[in-house]
């Protein structure tokens, strides 16, 4: 796979990431959130591994 479609996933997995984090630090987290950010960050983790 392209170098830098790699390098854009691996930066998409740390924006999720972060977000994540943010969110699961606020007092009432959103837990329909948080559920959606876990899935995108697993779709993406996979897409990376199969490059």
């Amino acid at each position: 796979m392209e170098s830098s479609h790699v390098t854009a996933l691996q930066a998409k997995h740390e924006g999720l990431d972060r977000r994540l984090r943010e969110e699961l630090s606020r007092p009432s987290p959103d837990s329909s959130m948080i559920q959606t950010l876990k899935k995108q960050k697993l779709k993406v983790k996979e897409e990376l591994s199969f490059s």
